[in-house]
């Protein structure tokens, strides 16, 4: 799902600034947007290969990776990468200059051991000319900041046509990735068909889709030693002008692949008031196409360890339970200290499961 935490940013760029006294809740900025932007409609059909590639009249939108690999030593790992796109006003801008765009672009990326974690950040404005440091093209997919990028090959027959295969390359001074990447799976749509509600009455919601069956290999650096990686990986595709009600303050996602070969999202959005209840939503998935719904009062997550980071206190350790999925699961960080001090920072890493089922995933808490 991952609203990502680049808005404060957005607010100053686009002239919106929170009272100086206190700093805006994450509902507060997620929830602001010019009625010029393009809403989000149930209903409205997710079409591909065309909706792997940008949205422009929307506000916002990302293509977002995770990876659970190990070393040819059996060494865990996990790894991040994303492009986030975000629209500063909702008409393109009078001039005709190629140099001239309303369109901004933010990377993060990320690798984690049990023992280590470094992230960076690149930014770049997208332009109408080839060669543009920052641009998303296609079919098939590109997109792209500088020397991180991520290329899909057509293959007309596979159910990713346009977005997989594909290779993912990031080059940072520390650390660094190349990876070829593949899937035969089926899309998974979030939510109902892709619309993904983010609150009770709907009134807020994304367009969301997602491949959770992806297998990786290539190779990671650290501080100039390479190392080969295989493993799986998880991409999330979503788009919106307004991610949250200004009741929310911020969320937990998680992306988790079990034993049994099925993947399960989900996500609790915090109301900012105590007395107010979260909203869920989750999806159990599987590899041949078969998905169902998870009931939002079947779900219930609770915090059991925290991790106090330079950045704030995470609650880093989960249990999450699922009964009408006769699911009992118990959540641990590879790397307790898997924050990303970026921009914004928010806490993102490979998670642990055991319980019913073992597995592993990826979480990120943000609002803390």
């Amino acid at each position: 799902m991952n609203y990502r935490l680049w808005l404060p940013l957005v607010l100053l760029l686009g002239g919106c600034n929170p009272a100086p006294e206190a700093p805006a809740a994450m509902g507060e900025i997620l929830g602001r947007s010019d009625t010029g932007y393009a809403r989000v409609l149930p209903g409205k059909p997710l079409s591909f290969p065309a909706d792997h590639l940008s949205h422009p009249r929307f506000r916002q939108e990302w293509w977002y990776l995770t990876a659970n690999l190990q070393t040819d030593d059996g060494t865990p790992l996990g790894l991040q990468w994303t492009q986030f796109r975000i629209a500063l006003s909702a008409n393109k801008p009078a001039s005709h200059s190629p140099w001239a765009s309303n369109q901004l672009y933010m990377a993060h990326a990320a690798l984690t051991f049990a023992d280590e974690h470094v992230s960076a950040e690149r930014w770049g404005r997208g332009m109408t000319r080839d060669g543009a440091p920052a641009q998303v093209a296609g079919p098939p997919l590109s997109v792209r900041i500088d020397d991180w990028q991520w290329q899909a090959s057509d293959a007309p027959h596979n159910p990713n046509r346009g977005l997989l295969p594909a290779t993912l390359s990031v080059n940072d001074p520390d650390f660094g990735y190349q990876l070829q990447l593949s899937s035969t799976a089926p899309l998974m749509l979030q939510g109902r068909d892709g619309y993904s509600r983010k609150s009770a009455d709907g009134k807020v919601a994304s367009h969301y889709y997602s491949q959770p069956f992806i297998q990786v290999r290539g190779k990671v650096h650290l501080r100039g030693q390479w190392h080969k990686v295989t493993g799986s990986a998880w991409l999330d595709r979503e788009w919106s002008s307004e991610f949250l009600s200004r009741q929310q303050q911020g969320w937990d996602w998680f992306a988790l692949h079990l034993e049994d070969g099925s993947a399960l999202m989900l996500f609790q959005l915090r109301a900012a008031g105590a007395a107010q209840k979260a909203f869920y939503s989750g999806k159990r998935m599987f590899a041949d196409g078969r998905s169902h719904e998870i009931a939002a009062d079947d779900i219930t997550l609770r915090p059991v360890d925290w991790q106090q980071t330079a950045s704030g206190r995470y609650p880093v350790s989960w249990q999450l339970l699922l009964p009408q999925e006769r699911l009992q699961l118990t959540l641990t960080p590879l790397n307790r200290q898997a924050v990303m001090p970026l921009s914004v920072s928010y806490w993102e890493g490979p998670v642990h499961i055991s319980g019913s089922q073992q597995g592993q995933g990826y979480m990120e808490l943000t609002g803390y």
